[in-house]
């Protein structure tokens, strides 16, 4: 199996030894040794992830990089946080998904509803099985774990990915440019419930269905 490591925060090697990882197509800074490169139609999944997609808006176009030696890769100096999967599945947004061992299934999946009165449906890419991913993040992302008794609210553009028995729900709320007079149109932030961790990052992507 690959081995992946972070040279500095914003660049992750990649040990091959004759294995294969999915990556960000165009991600590939650097390598050495014999490596070849393939574009994946659909995240890898075929004619049907693809057409998936399309419906979905969840974009995710992917190479397989194969061969021995060493793999550099990175994405606009985002920082770099590797994830262990040990047969879960990881929640993650398309954007942050820098590169999985070949191994892991990618998948789309919805998310629900944000608003009722918008009624446009979310969906996120998914990454299930056992082997590392490499998620990229806007500054260091934060780790936060949910329990039972402590639920937790995100805003919708610092959310990166999560795992675990967590349940999602879109509510409205306010946030800091709202209260201060700033937001344009309704706020929402994403619950949730159950047990598990969730990544953040501390910086806001825009995001569609409202200002957050």
């Amino acid at each position: 199996m690959a081995q992946f490591r972070l040279q500095g925060s914003k660049v992750l090697a990649v040990d091959m030894t004759g294995d294969a990882v999915k990556a960000k197509n165009g991600a590939m800074v650097a390598y050495d040794g014999r490596m070849a490169f393939k574009k994946m139609s659909g995240g890898g999944e075929g004619l049907r992830g693809m057409v998936t997609r399309r419906l979905t808006g969840e974009q995710m176009e992917m190479m397989e990089v194969k061969g021995e030696g060493t793999c550099y890769f990175a994405d606009r100096a985002s920082e770099i946080n590797l994830v262990n999967l040990h047969g879960e599945k990881l929640y993650v947004e398309a954007s942050n998904l820098l590169c999985t061992d070949a191994a892991l299934r990618t998948g789309t999946t919805f998310t629900g509803l944000r608003g009722a009165s918008q009624g446009n449906g979310l969906f996120t890419t998914t990454v299930e099985g056992t082997g590392q991913a490499a998620l990229t993040s806007d500054g260091p992302a934060v780790v936060l774990r949910v329990t039972r008794d402590a639920p937790l609210q995100v805003d919708p553009g610092a959310y990166v990915a999560h795992t675990g028995d967590l349940r999602q729900h879109f509510q409205s709320g306010v946030n800091f440019r709202t209260f201060i007079g700033e937001g344009s149109g309704e706020a929402f932030q994403i619950r949730f419930e159950g047990e598990g961790l969730v990544y953040v990052q501390p910086s806001e992507r825009n995001t569609v269905g409202g200002e957050v």
